[in-house]
């Protein structure tokens, strides 16, 4: 990974703000050996020594291959949005982190007890993943994760979530529409809503592995509406608007009727 060292030739701070660094690219890490002293609004601003930010990993050209080890697959990042569904463009910064992507090399699998176990996706599946899993890498010019094979969600072959096959030991839930009154008969705005932690099972993985290799069905079935833990898992947006969630089946806490 390279490490661009900035000095005050490179440019120059203000006490009131920080410029632009211009010339960096984005697939390198910015270490700032030390800030000097700065003073805003009488307050004296110590120096920071030994900051650095982390991005991907440049492949060089050189290197034509990308071969995953073990349980871990490499996956072609898709592209973040630039547009809102209104057709607005978005700034750089408004656009959120991609989720999804192409399996395009796996690595040779894992052994469990005395079972060799291989990666349950193919070359060429589009996957879905967990938010902050992996290692991102510029690889023959396009952005690139490095990740567990645990660490992928589901399998979405369609532009819709609720069409999504969780896979190993996760479950895709329908959540329900927050309360839209207080128990007192008031109507509640937006910011106010609680988040809910109930929602409705719509597909459900095959289930974990057990020190044999062998699957252990999960104990929720589609249909069930559940109750699960208020901040876990990953969060999605559906065709129809809707909010579904994926996430473990130890974090669902309890099946309601």
């Amino acid at each position: 990974m390279a490490t661009v060292q900035l000095t005050s030739a490179a440019s120059s701070i203000s006490a009131k703000r920080f410029v632009s660094f211009e010339g960096l690219r984005a697939s390198s890490a910015v270490k700032v050996s030390s800030f000097s002293p700065l003073k805003q609004n009488g307050l004296s601003l110590r120096s920071f020594r030994g900051l650095v930010v982390k991005a991907a990993t440049a492949v060089a050209p050189k290197y034509t291959s990308l071969k995953p080890l073990g349980d871990r697959v490499l996956v072609k990042i898709k592209t973040a949005e630039e547009k809102t569904l209104g057709g607005i463009l978005l700034p750089t910064t408004a656009q959120s982190k991609p989720q999804a992507g192409e399996v395009v090399a796996v690595g040779e699998g894992r052994t469990v007890g005395k079972n060799k176990v291989e990666i349950g996706v193919k070359t060429g599946t589009q996957v879905v993943y967990s938010k902050y899993a992996g290692t991102e890498v510029e690889f023959s010019g396009s952005s690139h994760l490095i990740l567990k094979e645990d660490d992928i969600v589901g399998i979405l072959d369609t532009d819709d979530v609720k069409d999504m096959k969780p896979l190993n030991d996760r479950v895709l839930i329908k959540v329900a529409e927050a309360e839209e009154k207080t128990a007192g008969g008031l109507y509640l705005t937006d910011a106010s809503k609680e988040k809910p932690s109930i929602g409705t099972v719509v597909a459900v993985g095959p289930g974990p592995l057990d020190e044999e290799g062998n699957r252990k069905p999960l104990s929720v079935a589609p249909g069930n509406t559940v109750l699960y833990s208020k901040y876990a898992g990953n969060d999605f947006k559906g065709a129809d608007g809707s909010d579904y969630i994926a996430l473990r089946a130890s974090d669902v806490m309890a099946i309601l009727s």
